[in-house]
């Protein structure tokens, strides 16, 4: 049985560093702002700098990772004579996914005692940060790669992603809500509530009046659907308004006694659709 490494890309919103000490390789998502040309991966701009950016009027154009790019990372591995996990970023939001399966099949050609096992996520941020890291614990317990596919496969449609955002401005521009709603609901303090569908798309699921309300309803979504409220796995990514994550982990502990494992940012990938103020709460629930 071939020794495998685990694989994925930057929508994980997990910093390098991190996966660099969890063993993990990446390949980056890019954006650029309008008035530029110059093209960033995702994370080679300080996350408070872009959504000050952002705040100011900027707007932030993303690009997915190619075949090409899937390919090469791939068979530098397979040319140790190691196996692949790539887990990947929700094919309800990019087509980085679809790329990586395509450099997959091609690879399996020349390689044919190697391969690389493609698993679609289905989710986003740090939720697909949590299940990569949930994966790994399998993979440091003994997990064959097919197991740990597995795993991955069964896990994304228990993960629960929970966000709120600030500014409605963005979501419009992602043709999510219409500019009337947005104009009206930012125009009355409206704060939508929304989800990650089994399809891995965002959903939007309710409505509520002000940015206190709509950390609450997080909390309350925790309480209804988590599988173990008070030992859970909870990861948390945010916009820039680290005191909105400090009021919603004290909502977590002090209601079920839950634990935040990880705080991340939201990168400016997926910050480019919800702006600066996303505070999105990722756990393992009884259902998504």
């Amino acid at each position: 049985m071939n020794e495998y490494i685990v694989y994925t890309d930057s929508a994980c919103d997990i910093d390098p560093a991190i996966l660099s000490e969890w063993g993990v390789g990446f390949s980056s998502l890019t954006f650029r702002f309008e008035d530029s040309d110059k093209e960033y991966s995702n994370g080679e701009m300080d996350a408070s700098e872009f959504y000050e950016k952002m705040k100011k009027g900027g707007i932030a154009k993303t690009a997915a990772i190619n075949v090409e790019t899937f390919a090469s990372a791939f068979e530098s591995y397979l040319k140790e004579g190691k196996d692949v996990l790539y887990l990947g970023f929700s094919s309800g939001l990019s087509t980085t996914f679809n790329s990586a399966r395509l450099a997959a099949i091609q690879l399996a050609e020349k390689y044919t005692d190697n391969r690389v096992v493609v698993v679609d996520t289905l989710s986003a941020s740090a939720g697909f940060g949590m299940l990569l890291y949930l994966v790994l614990e399998k993979k440091n317990n003994g997990a064959t790669i097919d197991e740990a596919a597995a795993y991955a496969d069964d896990l994304k449609f228990r993960l629960c992603h929970w966000f709120t955002v600030d500014d409605l401005v963005y979501l419009k521009r992602g043709g999510r809500i219409s500019p009337t709603l947005a104009f009206v609901g930012n125009a009355l303090g409206i704060k939508p509530v929304l989800h990650m569908d089994n399809e891995g798309h965002l959903i939007n699921i309710s409505k509520v009046r002000g940015r206190k309300t709509s950390i609450v309803a997080l909390a309350d979504k925790y309480g209804e659907l988590a599988l173990d409220p008070a030992g859970g796995t909870v990861f948390i990514s945010h916009g820039n308004c680290q005191k909105d994550v400090d009021e919603l982990s004290e909502l977590l502990s002090s209601r079920y006694g839950a634990k935040v494992k990880l705080v991340t940012y939201v990168g400016p990938v997926i910050g480019a659709h919800t702006g600066p103020g996303v505070l999105a709460l990722f756990f393992e629930g009884k259902e998504r």
